[in-house]
């Protein structure tokens, strides 16, 4: 993908649609790449802020973009969109932006958080929408990418099969698909943190949960 970091790569090969909509556009290169690889036919970016909205109608121009001005999936109209992404936040600020019109939010999402992928994860099971890919991308940062496709056959959201034979506040916390892979790298990353909050002198509830739940897997998935 062109001019894409290993992050937004890893964003943009979950992408296949007709139509798809980036919010939080940024320099609008993500939706640059999806279109002229043609991994989408058109794209919407919104962005919030004028100066990256500036920077995407920039260097989406001549493109089949619309780029525009809003707040979140405030600019974007019901089924206007097959697919949408949202890359770079925290967990928290992207359940915000889909609950506040859930009636806007496409069958097809895929989701990139800062901080918080937890709060995403308890966001999609509360939605009915099921994860079907999760991946850890390791750099000078670590992010999980994940997408979610709306699951239209039951009202029982809770029942992602994503979920089954694994821990479900360890695979809330840290991935229920990255848990049953077990990659190596993925199990260094937990034995690190693991060790990290061992040496803590003081924890916060947060990171007691964190341990008791990196605790239960590392045993029950076997310690390196």
């Amino acid at each position: 993908m062109p001019k894409l970091d290993e992050r937004l790569k890893a964003v943009a090969v979950q992408i296949r649609s007709r139509v798809h909509a980036d919010i939080g556009s940024d320099h609008g290169h993500l939706l640059k790449a999806l279109l002229t690889s043609g991994r989408i036919e058109r794209g919407i970016a919104i962005e919030v802020n004028q100066c990256p909205f500036e920077n995407s109608r920039s260097t989406l121009s001549g493109l089949a973009a619309d780029v525009r001005l809003a707040d979140g999936l405030e600019g974007l109209s019901p089924g206007e969109a097959d697919s949408l992404s949202i890359c770079g936040m925290g967990g928290e600020l992207m359940t915000r932006i889909l609950e506040t019109y859930p009636g806007r939010v496409p069958p097809d999402v895929v989701l990139q958080p800062n901080r918080r992928p937890d709060a995403v994860r308890r966001w999609a099971l509360q939605s009915g929408f099921h994860l079907v890919e999760e991946q850890l991308v390791v750099g000078r940062l670590r992010y999980v990418v994940m997408r979610f496709r709306l699951d239209r056959s039951t009202a029982e959201s809770a029942n992602d099969p994503a979920y089954d034979a694994v821990d479900r506040e360890a695979a809330l916390l840290f991935g229920p698909l990255l848990i049953k892979r077990w990659e190596t790298r993925f199990r260094e990353i937990l034995v690190e943190e693991y060790q990290y909050l061992m040496r803590l002198d003081q924890r916060t509830d947060d990171s007691a949960q964190r341990l008791k739940a990196l605790s239960k897997l590392l045993d029950r998935n076997g310690r390196p």
